[in-house]
């Protein structure tokens, strides 16, 4: 038996793989910390169970540890442990910390451990300025409900955030939404019972100011106020967690009240009496923490990024469609006009170049289709060393007009070559293998030639087998995508491209650069780009229709996309001159290259991270608003969709298929973009991919 083939995974997948993930752990870790955050209080259900909490917990002191004798305890007499939740917040806790040293009082903060994590500042202001730190969860959840995953998660990361800001951990706990002894409910008692049995004492309270509430200065201090200033008690009150400018004027007044009735306020340890609330941090445990506070800072960068970069591709998709259909309508003006004029004639002689590598499926059709142009024209097929009965189909035609050279094979540009030395035209057009013409498809053609300064003309490419959603999704792609594009650059002076498909060319201008050059596999665009930086103006005919057969398998779609996409790249790469010189050339550089970088690499290749962007904002954001975005997106494109069909006189049938190429085809398209720069990057030489032919082309019937 043969061994089995290893399979091989290209090292730009591989990195493709990765990226995508750091991304989408990214997203996970802030989707996870900042929108599953429920910052505010709330007061205790009123119908909640408590039957499992022990009598002497809910008579019991705020201070509940049940593995200690007794299982709570109570402040000192005359004592009144200040408490703060949710904090630190980067502008009330200045605030409560600037407060609280005026009258040289010392508190208990009780962080969550993300926004310990984003202010590590605060919270060693507060360990320098001598007050206390407890856990409040990593995220505000009411561990109550959590799963026991989510609470192992809640514990460990508020800890961890804790050790990686302060380099301290500490062993006071308080539940989020808990309340006094009394109001303790079976679910509450399992997550004190829990936390217990982590190591956690868990801090309740006696006096809810309710500040979160915001009820006014005055209600504040009532409610915080000891009824029996002898007695000890736990206030709890806010410093994080929305405006807490009504806390921060109450404290003022509460401390000075205080002071005033003789009751010490004071930390959470110093009103009961514990030792080793807070102790070092382990090596360990600082460097999770520290690992903890980088998760969460890279996350957020990340998100910042992303975000940024959506806004502004946003803003050059909407830039783009805007410019694009604008100057569509201006060219099509100007196309109607021109047509109204006389038309001009040509009379020297046209030579048509259909270079040929194993196209006996359908250079029947292709020679036909060009025999039977309305203009005489002189036909040169170049046989470039075909292995079937291309040059046989040719030869037994026995059309007085063609031409049949044959040649060893040296690629498209050596048998394009070959067909401009043997042509007697002075303008030339040049056509590959699988495309057909309609009977007045070369006169409309040439009539951009009549202004001497046009050195080339783009024709129309129609797809001719759009069966299927794979057919369709390439006839929206051309009549959409490429010749809305071409009608931009002929406006803007700056066209990129003239399709191998159909081309018409002056002479004189191919023999200024040098006719077809091999330094890419885009040879097409590579000769576009030579011929603007010489100084010719190169245009689009609309109405000069040529009809291709388009792929009709994904593998073969991929072959020719990659293809056409390196090329692109390499011919951008050799003119990348144009972008500082002048005249032509500089129309080239900063409008037709500039376009193709953002619009045809740097877009692609982050669309991967916006799929990425949308699910993190279906799962974690408001999954309307991006659903309402996406529907945008697509109105705008569907809106471009039909005035391209409409100016190409197509029908509006195959659009249904718009939402779904927007789902599936894109991202195909994209992949495509990131192989061919990888291997751009990489330096690898491609070589030239024959597409696969089909028989499907006919010689059309002329188009009205």
């Amino acid at each position: 038996m043969n061994a089995a083939r290893p399979v091989r995974v290209r090292a730009h997948w591989v990195s493709l793989v990765v990226v995508l993930l750091a991304v989408g752990a990214a997203l996970a870790v802030q989707g996870y910390t900042q929108h599953l955050s429920t910052l505010g209080d709330r007061a205790p259900a009123a119908d909640a169970s408590a039957d499992a909490v022990p009598a002497d917990a809910t008579a019991g002191g705020p201070i509940v540890d049940p593995r200690a004798t007794g299982g709570s305890i109570a402040p000192r007499a005359g004592t009144l442990a200040l408490t703060f939740d949710d904090g630190p917040d980067p502008e009330w806790t200045p605030k409560i910390l600037d407060v609280l040293a005026k009258h040289h009082v010392h508190a208990t903060f009780f962080v969550v451990g993300t926004a310990a994590a984003q202010h590590p500042d605060l919270v060693r202001r507060m360990i320098a300025e001598g007050h206390e730190l407890g856990v409040h969860t990593f995220t505000h959840a009411d561990l109550a409900t959590a799963p026991g995953w989510r609470r192992d998660l809640e514990f460990h990361a508020a800890q961890s955030a804790l050790a990686g800001a302060s380099g301290l951990t500490s062993s006071l706990f308080r539940p989020p939404y808990s309340s006094s002894p009394a109001a303790l409910t079976d679910g509450t008692w399992s997550v004190v019972a829990d936390a217990a049995d982590r190591g956690y004492v868990s801090v309740l309270s006696t006096l809810d100011s309710r500040d979160w509430e915001r009820p006014g200065v005055s209600a504040i201090i009532r409610n915080a106020t000891p009824a029996d200033g002898t007695s000890g008690d736990v206030l709890l009150m806010h410093d994080g967690g929305g405006d807490r400018s009504e806390t921060v004027a109450a404290l003022d007044e509460l401390l000075s009240e205080y002071q005033a009735a003789g009751i010490e306020a004071t930390t959470v340890s110093g009103a009961a009496r514990l030792s080793g609330a807070m102790t070092p941090a382990s090596a360990a445990d600082r460097a999770t923490g520290v690992a903890v506070l980088a998760a969460l800072s890279i996350s957020s960068f990340v998100v910042t990024a992303i975000s940024v970069a959506l806004v502004l591709s946003g803003a050059v998709m909407l830039i783009r469609a805007v410019l694009v259909m604008a100057l569509a309508v201006r060219h099509r003006r100007g196309a109607v006009a021109a047509a109204r004029r006389r038309r001009w004639q040509h009379r020297g002689v046209v030579s048509v170049i259909v270079p040929a590598h194993n196209e006996e499926a359908g250079i029947e059709a292709v020679v036909r289709s060009i025999a039977a142009s309305s203009r005489e024209v002189e036909i040169i097929v170049v046989d470039d060393g075909s292995t079937d009965a291309t040059a046989e189909i040719v030869s037994r035609l026995d059309l007085p007009q063609v031409t049949l050279i044959t040649k060893p094979n040296g690629g498209k540009p050596s048998a394009l070559n070959a067909g401009i030395e043997a042509a007697s035209g002075e303008l030339i057009v040049m056509v590959d293998g699988d495309t057909v013409f309609e009977e007045d498809t070369v006169e409309r053609l040439l009539q951009p030639f009549a202004d001497p300064a046009v050195g080339a003309v783009s024709g129309n490419t129609k797809v001719a087998n759009r069966g299927g959603v794979l057919g369709a999704w390439q006839h929206i792609e051309y009549v959409v995508g490429f010749n809305l594009d071409r009608r931009l650059f002929d406006v803007a002076e700056c066209m990129p491209t003239v399709p191998g498909a159909i081309g018409g060319f002056r002479r004189e201008a191919l023999q200024r650069v040098g006719g077809v050059s091999d330094d890419t596999l885009a040879e097409d665009t590579d000769l576009t780009m030579a011929l603007c930086r010489d100084g010719w103006r190169v245009v689009y005919q609309d109405d000069a229709r040529a009809w291709t057969e388009a792929p009709a398998t994904i593998g073969a779609l991929w072959k020719q996309r990659y293809r056409w996409c390196y090329g692109t790249l390499q011919a951008m790469w050799k003119h990348r001159g144009a972008l500082v010189e002048r005249g032509s050339a500089g129309k080239l550089g900063r409008r037709g290259l500039v376009y193709l970088l953002i619009l045809q690499v740097l877009l692609p290749l982050f669309a991967p991270v916006v799929d990425v962007f949308a699910v993190y904002g279906l799962l974690f954001l408001d999954p309307l608003r991006i659903a309402a975005l996406w529907l945008g997106f697509l109105a705008i494109q569907f809106g471009m969709a039909v005035y391209a069909f409409k100016i190409d006189g197509e029908r509006l049938a195959p659009l249904w298929t718009l939402p779904l190429q927007q789902v599936v085809y894109r991202q195909l398209m994209y992949l495509v973009v990131i192989q061919s720069v990888f291997t751009a990057i990489a330096g690898t030489r491609l070589r030239w991919h024959r597409m696969q032919r089909y028989g499907s082309l006919k010689v059309p019937q002329n188009a009205s």
